[in-house]
């Protein structure tokens, strides 16, 4: 078979089974209600303005010309790397592109050979991506299932790391954060947290659940993403000192990639600072959130996320479709995205979206639901 036949054959086995995936535009006359901008943050022209001045203040290069290691490292960027580790709790930072990057960074070169990585089932595409470039043992937990992690320690053998989200992406739930670093306790395991959905929701100054629940001295990484409520672009892994070191040192996607440009880093810093200015957004997307778990409440959770269980692809891109011609950008998320028989409706929830808008989705969801 031949290279284009075969990825031909692929693709239509794709098309059979209602999961094809192709690029749009962003529908910018539907109410949004499905982007991850949980603050408005994206959309802000009042934070797009502090980065142009932070910006134009002095004179930067449009890129920053290499790896870290080479050219690319900058005191802009050493800067901004201490500032949000004092912001998150932790003795470094190391700044990366995308939460994506910093995950494979992390989990291909901690972990070594005889070592062990445990990972909850659920946990994001770039943890198990990581996990697959390391030489360590994976094992699978099922997702937050206390029982279950706690007998795939007992197969565990080496090193021993703990992998799971704050807030799971697909349903919006919470990890039991404080049993799992129990459990680690236990047998010497090391967890490591990604943060992707809890930055800028949740502890002081937008800081994050495990900042919020006064866990930094008990695990032993976090990845902390900005391009979710932070609304820009990058991420950073925040630990000790000589975890900074080791990925200096060891971790291919932090020295063979191009360094962080000073726009990305003044971006960064100037997101934060807006948010530390502006501590009612978050409290104003918790009002949303209340919102609909009274009006909802088999779909409530303490996140902007909610997961509405629909199964099939078909069924599911049909019930969306109508949702989107009655004026609400809500997608439909599908296997093999999430596993066959869950595809759903994945809701976010903004600061922008007023509580008549959420009102009207919940009762149009309850009709759609019946």
């Amino acid at each position: 078979m031949s290279r284009e036949t075969k990825l031909e054959a692929l693709l239509a086995k794709r098309r059979d089974q209602g999961s094809f995936r192709s690029l749009g535009h962003k529908q910018e006359d539907l109410i949004d209600f499905s982007s991850n901008d949980y603050l408005g943050l994206a959309r802000s022209t009042d934070l797009k303005a502090s980065i142009h001045d932070e910006y134009t203040k002095e004179e930067l290069p449009n890129g920053s010309t290499g790896s870290r290691l080479l050219t690319g490292n900058s005191e802009l960027t050493i800067s901004c790397e201490n500032h949000l580790a004092k912001l998150f709790g932790f003795e470094s930072a190391t700044l990366f592109a995308s939460g994506y990057m910093a995950n494979l960074a992390i989990f291909s070169a901690l972990p070594q050979r005889g070592d062990t990585i445990i990972y909850d089932e659920y946990s994001h595409a770039c943890i198990k991506d990581g996990c697959r470039l390391s030489l360590a043992k994976r094992l699978p937990f099922k997702h937050n299932d206390l029982a279950d992690l706690e007998r795939k320690l007992k197969e565990a053998g080496g090193e021993i790391f703990i992998a799971c989200e704050s807030i799971y992406s697909m349903d919006g739930d919470k990890a039991p954060l404080s049993d799992i670093i129990k459990l680690a306790d236990q047998y010497s395991a090391k967890v490591i947290i990604d943060e992707a959905h809890s930055t800028g929701i949740f502890g002081q100054n937008g800081a994050g659940l495990v900042s919020e629940m006064s866990l930094q001295d008990k695990v032993f990484a976090v990845i902390y993403t900005f391009g979710k409520a932070m609304g820009i672009h990058g991420a950073c892994i925040a630990g000790s000192k000589p975890l900074k070191e080791f990925i200096t040192n060891f971790s291919r996607p932090f020295i063979y990639t191009t360094a962080p440009s000073p726009h990305e880093v003044i971006t960064v810093r100037s997101a934060f600072d807006y948010l530390k200015n502006h501590p009612s957004l978050p409290l104003n997307l918790q009002e949303k959130i209340e919102h609909f778990n009274q009006l909802l409440p088999e779909f409530s959770s303490l996140s902007p996320i909610k997961s509405i269980v629909i199964g099939g692809n078909e069924k599911t891109k049909e019930v969306a479709q109508d949702l989107q011609n009655q004026g609400f950008d809500i997608r439909p998320i599908l296997s093999p995205t999430v596993k066959e028989g869950s595809e759903r409706l994945r809701i976010c929830l903004h600061t922008f979206n007023t509580k008549e808008e959420i009102t009207l989705i919940c009762h149009l969801l309850k009709n759609t639901l019946g």
